[in-house]
């Protein structure tokens, strides 16, 4: 089964969040200790582990499970 769109959502969610925040793409990949470069590829859609999702979430200050509302 192809899961690209549940990927795509949470990454769609993400940038809302990023977005609200005030933040660029860097600012919010260095509050959760990610690279920016795969930070770019989670916000296209990449598949994202729960821990990494955990992680944006809390440099975010939003619950897992608003990443996951869709």
């Amino acid at each position: 089964m192809n899961y690209s769109f549940l990927y795509q959502k949470v990454a769609e969610n993400i940038e809302k969040y990023r977005k609200q925040k005030g933040l660029t793409q860097e600012e919010l990949a260095e509050k959760a200790g990610l690279n920016r470069s795969y930070f770019w590829d989670i916000e296209n859609g990449r598949n994202i582990s729960i821990k990494t999702a955990y992680r944006i979430a809390r440099a975010l200050g939003v619950k897992v499970s608003e990443l996951l509302d869709f």
